[in-house]
């Protein structure tokens, strides 16, 4: 067994100084309070014309807008796409709603494709703490909104993800669903009463699973609304938890991943694979977790069903991110690894500064 005690606060404190535990508590607050602000953004109604939505973003900026797609695709009354690159697609023109998502505001690959957006006069507005993103926006005089939220950019999904999700509803994109958001972030208060910190392993299913997961490869499966829950847990995994793991999507995984269980022969042994389940997915995509279940359990591959709960597809995403994100956090102290910087990542970027 780890020897890392996750009931010990003074070793919590210890590995975690930057107070990653408290951010994933403070959630569904963030939330709350995200819910105001599009209604003082000022975003002209025109934009609610637009014929096409592409949300600019990358890593813990662009997980909001890949939920919120996840969420409302069948919904939604225009196309939604999420541009993780520099460039633009050639589809981009005066009648697209461009949303530029950027926690600190100096995504490179956010400026650039931003640049292009300017350039053929689309709809542009922009999602951001500050930076040079929001002196762009201040000086276009286009319409900003902006939050502070001291913290790692994927510790500040609920403003990222509400916000994008109550622009959508503003602007006559998808139906008023204001309710049954308030009816979500609500449901996370018992949650947090099960998985918080305070909460001892022996009751706290977050830090018993975090236990189960120690020493082995993460791989999530998630389908529907759930869909881009998977992709976060993997980024959490490697964000917070600072190691490998890997997301699918059903029924994709069901024409190639079921095929590739056999080798090598080390990877079978050393994986654990999460089910994210759900009584509101389509009937054939809870066949297909039941029956990819055994497939697993015939390739004697470690897994597990993570049921998730919740009255509602947003509900169920909510609580979903919820727990995952406490979920990572635990792997991270019980790897002793502070969950809080990504060092890899900053020298990539300060890397990069250099290369013109």
């Amino acid at each position: 067994m780890n020897a890392v005690n996750l009931d010990d606060m003074a070793s919590i404190q210890r590995i975690d100084p930057g107070g990653m535990g408290r951010h994933i508590a403070e959630f569904p607050g963030q939330c709350r309070e995200a819910m105001g602000l599009v209604r003082s953004g000022g975003v002209p109604e025109e934009y609610g014309l637009a014929d096409s939505i592409v949300i600019l973003g990358l890593g813990g900026s662009a997980i909001g807008g890949d939920l919120v797609r996840a969420l409302v695709e069948y919904e939604c009354r225009v196309p939604m796409l999420i541009n993780r690159d520099y460039r633009l697609p050639a589809f981009v023109n005066d009648h697209t709603l461009i949303i530029a998502s950027s926690y600190s505001g100096n995504t490179e690959e956010v400026l650039s494709a931003l640049r292009e957006a300017l350039e053929r006069e689309a709809m542009c507005m922009a999602i951001t703490t500050g930076g040079e993103l929001a002196r762009v926006f201040q000086r276009e005089g286009l319409p900003l909104i902006t939050f502070e939220y001291d913290s790692q950019p994927r510790a500040a999904l609920g403003y990222s993800f509400t916000t994008l999700f109550a622009l959508l509803q503003e602007l006559g994109f998808v139906g008023d669903g204001s309710g049954r958001l308030e009816e979500a972030i609500e449901a996370l208060v018992p949650l947090g009463s099960r998985v918080g910190v305070e909460v001892p392993e022996v009751e706290n299913p977050a830090k018993q699973m975090a236990r189960r997961l120690e020493g082995r490869l993460p791989v999530i499966y998630g389908a529907g609304h759930l869909s881009e829950v998977a992709r976060r847990w993997k980024c959490q995994f490697n964000e917070n938890s600072k190691g490998w793991a890997f997301w699918e999507v059903l029924p994709e995984l069901n024409h190639n991943a079921v095929a590739g269980y056999e080798f090598p022969d080390s990877v079978a042994r050393n994986v654990h694979v999460l089910l994210l389940a759900s009584e509101l997915y389509l009937p054939r995509h809870r066949a297909r977790m039941e029956v990819t279940s055994e497939i697993l359990g015939q390739k004697g591959i470690s897994h597990e069903s993570v049921q998730v709960m919740g009255g509602s597809t947003i509900a169920q995403l909510l609580w979903a991110i919820h727990l995952g994100d406490y979920v990572t956090y635990y792997l991270a102290l019980l790897r002793g690894v502070d969950p809080s910087p990504v060092a890899s990542i900053a020298y990539l970027k300060e890397r990069l500064a250099q290369i013109p």
